[in-house]
């Protein structure tokens, strides 16, 4: 107790004497230094010259290792042992960053913040040996648990009839080379209205198989009642959908599908052509909608047989739906919106180590659009969403199966 006492008295006195600025860090370097030496003493099962039955070994020194923390970097001794090894749980192999600024370093990362903007940030919170990439690379790592469980996490709860599909693309390194590699996200409305992002993945381009692969993880996880899927006309793409979701209608996003007219038509006759078809969702009533559609088709059929073909094409998949969906429906924007977001937290970064990391980053992005849309007012008011549940209905009281008909006149 005696020695204890003093040690104390020894300790106080060096914290008076220290620098203001340096009493936090030498708390911290003395408490981490005590409880490092309690659970190596109990792992020895004796303490330093104590001889007890349950001694394992014997120290043999110590060794220093730098810990950075929030007040500053400090020094501890880590115990070597005659046989065997020692390293405090408190601390992490490999690493030098403390659990708070482990934290912090993690969200500068998803938020865009480059390797050498979180050296500069990690220094600003005192740590003045600073931080490499590779030590980043390792802390970002420790998103994977997290982001595992929301791309394995089940989408049993609910339904989700409207889908929405798209990709982009980023720089990652593969090997000794440097490709474009793809990421693509799918979202979903659910029949109460409310919006979800369902799934991520990265892959090498947007194949049928790699397509086809990631909506085949989708199903597997649990999606059903997908009645519209809205995405562009990539034919990989569109192919995987038809095999996927067989009986769902496919909706080219309105964007792409106007992108698609205007390159069907010469320069000078976009203004006109463009005019035309914006008219179509100018009337309030789905009838006269379908009749305006038929008419603006019948009308560029002798000018335009290229437009004529497209909106042909793509009638019945942009009017089966409720007219005040239409808006929420008719164009990828929404998830395009979030592959901004996910390319300017990119840009900082603008090549990737692996694709593990791109996608690390992207679905972090993901998640917290995720977690800010399951707070906010639903994406189709629940009036409108009774609208297509009649659509839906419908849709499968026409695809029964009819009953055979029985009668007297039957014979055995």
């Amino acid at each position: 107790m005696t020695h204890d006492h003093s040690a104390l008295l020894a300790q106080l006195d060096a914290l008076k004497s220290a620098d203001s600025t340096n009493v936090f860090a030498e708390l911290i370097r003395t408490g981490l230094q005590a409880l490092i030496e309690a659970e190596a003493t109990d792992e020895l099962g004796a303490g330093r010259y104590e001889r007890t039955e349950q001694r394992t070994t014997h120290r043999n020194g110590h060794r220093t290792k730098t810990v950075s923390t929030t007040s500053g970097d400090v020094d501890v001794k880590i115990p070597k042992l005659r046989s065997g090894s020692f390293f405090p749980s408190l601390l992490e192999r490999r690493r030098r960053i403390d659990k708070a600024l482990y934290a912090v370093v993690m969200e500068a990362y998803v938020h865009g913040v480059s390797t050498r903007s979180v050296d500069d940030l990690v220094g600003a919170l005192g740590v003045d040996s600073g931080i490499s990439k590779s030590e980043v690379s390792r802390i970002c790592a420790g998103l994977d648990t997290e982001i595992a469980r929301f791309r394995e996490r089940t989408l049993t709860h609910t339904s989700f009839p409207y889908v929405f599909l798209d990709a982009t693309f980023c720089k990652v390194r593969v090997g000794a080379h440097v490709v474009s590699q793809a990421l693509v996200v799918a979202t979903g409305v659910s029949i109460d209205g409310s919006r979800e992002v369902l799934g991520t993945a990265v892959g090498d381009s947007e194949s049928f198989e790699f397509w086809r692969e990631f909506l085949t993880s989708v199903k597997a996880r649990g999606l059903s009642g997908v009645h519209l899927v809205i995405s562009d006309a990539h034919s990989g793409l569109k192919a995987a959908v038809m095999q996927q979701f067989a009986g769902s209608s496919w909706q080219r996003c309105r964007v792409h599908f106007m992108r698609n007219i205007r390159a069907a038509v010469t320069s000078k006759h976009v203004p006109p052509v463009m005019a035309a078809v914006k008219t179509i969702f100018a009337h309030p009533d789905p009838v006269e909608v379908a009749a305006q559609w038929d008419q603006v088709t019948d009308t560029f059929s002798g000018s335009f047989p290229k437009v004529a073909a497209l909106m042909e094409a793509a009638k019945h998949d942009v009017l089966a739906f409720p007219k005040a969906h239409w808006q929420k429906i008719w164009s990828n924007n929404p998830i395009e919106r979030l592959n901004k977001e996910i390319k300017r937290r990119a840009d900082v970064v603008e090549i990737f180590p692996n694709p593990a990391a791109f996608l690390r980053l992207a679905t972090a992005v993901v998640i917290e659009q995720h977690d800010e849309w399951q707070v906010t007012r639903r994406y189709v008011s629940d009036v409108s969403m009774d609208e297509l549940r009649a659509v839906i209905a419908a849709k499968e009281h026409a695809t029964e199966p009819a009953l055979p008909l029985t009668g007297s006149n039957e014979t055995a």
